[in-house]
């Protein structure tokens, strides 16, 4: 893995770039993840020329570029759902928010610096390679505001703290055949149209093989997609919804687990567009009877020895009486403050998980998803869902509350600062929710008596305000990526709330693009 900000040097891509063309390569793409989990690249020509001499020139200038860094315009941070940048960069008051670096201003350049070791043969695009970037300013600092900087920052801090996080992926997506692209000049529009779809399979068959046969040409490319990205998928599966599916990937670390589901989500909406198909990881596709995805986090601690830091030896005593259960039933002393702290810091946190403005529908208690910070034994109702048992290395904790349209990176780091919180306050979980769907009354902050019972914020204005309020979230997003993230879904908010019709709107921003 290359630091941020630096390069192999210059004799390294010396090397490495005249095997791109005994590989077949003769267009590289160099790429970076943006807010919205998705990647934006340029491409490189690195074929053979005309004569000796062009392609001589033509190695010398790919080699230059690789190593000094490819320059990109730095308001790619700063675009919303619609790619409409949320900030000002131009004028006298320009960016003078507190943390954001001056070269924001005038829309001035970052460079990408290229990782060797991402490389990657695109196996839906013959003849293209792909490498992923760090962005830095000219004088090589981090771009802080990069989300997978963001989660570098957080990865580190836990590693300080004598831990890894692992994390183990279930998301579920959509895909549909496509009936009319609607790309015609004259309907063009910002955001476009998104296209007119049909069903692949009818839903209401949860693991239905019938439905995985009738589907089978469209999993085969998305399992050869994933496999040739060399991700570590795990199974395909049919999904509850009409036309939904669901990938499962074997646990990783932490910020590989987050590459994963990039190049993942990239890779199958890329390939299947080729094919004909439109797969969107929108929560909720806008469609009536259309059933709402999820992005399942199964996570666990892992110390300097390789031992899962939440499991536990024995049961603590008396931790499963009488209903009220004890998470050290199953959990070690870090796993229970770990789960405490994600509940804890629940109602910031899902403003990073749930980034999308239908993603709320699905928080309302329906179809096995959450409506509460709360946890529960192996209860696929409740936000947090403890699994395993004493001795059992494969004890975890999964997280139900992210969408699929989450940035993983900006996700997985807010489980650490959330998990790192928890852990060093020496918080506690309380008792399980046996049934996560009904009213919980909540202490209120004096101790004495209830307060309303519990819910997750009901919608992303309500989480937006929730995250600004989290010192701890905060201070893991860092001052810059605070004071982005919060403009670019301020701007989404008031454009939604102002579009004529807000069910196009949400077609258009999400089903669409996403």
């Amino acid at each position: 893995m290359i630091a941020p900000g630096r390069s192999p040097g210059h004799a390294h891509w010396a090397r490495w770039v005249p095997q791109l063309h005994q590989q077949g390569i003769h267009q590289l793409r160099v790429a970076w993840a943006d807010l919205h989990g998705g990647f934006r690249s340029k491409t490189l020509v690195c074929g053979a020329a005309a004569d000796d001499k062009a392609s001589a020139a033509l190695q010398t200038s790919l080699i230059d570029a690789l190593n000094g860094g490819i320059g990109m315009v730095s308001t790619l941070l700063l675009k919303d759902s619609a790619d409409r940048s949320a900030m000002p960069v131009f004028g006298p008051h320009a960016l003078l928010a507190d943390g954001m670096a001056p070269e924001w201003r005038s829309a001035s350049n970052m460079q990408l610096m290229p990782d060797p070791q991402s490389f990657l043969h695109l196996p839906w695009a013959p003849g293209t390679g792909w490498l992923r970037a760090d962005p830095v300013w000219a004088d090589g600092r981090p771009v802080e505001a990069d989300p997978r900087r963001v989660l570098q920052r957080a990865v580190a801090e836990l590693r300080a703290a004598g831990f890894e996080l692992h994390c183990g992926l279930e998301v579920e997506f959509h895909v549909y055949r496509i009936v009319d692209e609607r790309a015609a000049a004259e309907d063009s529009a910002w955001p476009a149209a998104a296209p007119r779809v049909g069903l692949l399979h009818p839903g209401y068959q949860l693991l239905s093989e019938a439905c995985s046969d009738a589907t089978d040409a469209v999993l085969q490319i998305v399992r050869s997609t994933a496999l040739g990205l060399g991700l570590p998928l795990r199974s395909l599966e049919i999904e509850f919804g009409p036309s939904q599916f669901e990938a499962v990937f074997a646990p990783t670390e932490a910020l590989a687990a987050a590459d994963h589901l990039l190049l993942f989500r990239n890779g199958v909406r890329q390939a299947l567009r080729r094919a004909g198909y439109h797969a969107s990881f929108a929560c909720r596709p806008p469609f009536p009877n259309a059933v709402a995805s999820g992005w399942h986090v199964h996570q666990s601690l892992v110390d300097a020895e390789g031992r899962n830091g939440f499991a536990r030896g024995s049961a603590e005593a008396g931790s499963r009486t009488g209903g009220a259960n004890d998470a050290r039933h199953v959990l070690s002393d870090v796993g229970a403050h770990w789960l405490a702290g994600l509940l804890a810091h629940a109602d910031g946190m899902a403003a990073l998980c749930v980034p999308t403005i239908p993603g709320y529908q699905r928080l309302r208690g329906s179809v096995m998803a959450p409506c509460a910070p709360v946890w529960g034994f192996d209860n696929r109702g409740a936000m947090l869902r403890v699994l395993g048992s004493c001795g059992s290395a494969a004890t975890r904790i999964e997280n139900r509350l992210p969408e699929p349209m989450a940035n993983p990176y900006l996700a997985l780091a807010a489980q650490i600062a959330a998990g790192l919180d928890g852990l060093q306050r020496r918080l506690d979980p309380g008792a399980e929710v046996a049934d996560p769907y009904a009213p919980v009354a909540m202490p209120t902050r004096s101790g004495e008596g209830t307060a309303a019972a519990a819910r997750l914020p009901a919608s992303l204005g309500d989480a937006v305000t929730a995250l600004a309020a989290d010192t701890v979230l905060q201070r893991m997003l860092g001052p810059s990526m605070s004071v982005v993230y919060d403009a670019v879904r301020r701007q989404e908010l008031a454009r939604h709330a102002a579009a004529p019709d807000a069910a196009e709107w949400e077609a258009r921003e999400y089903f669409g693009r996403f």
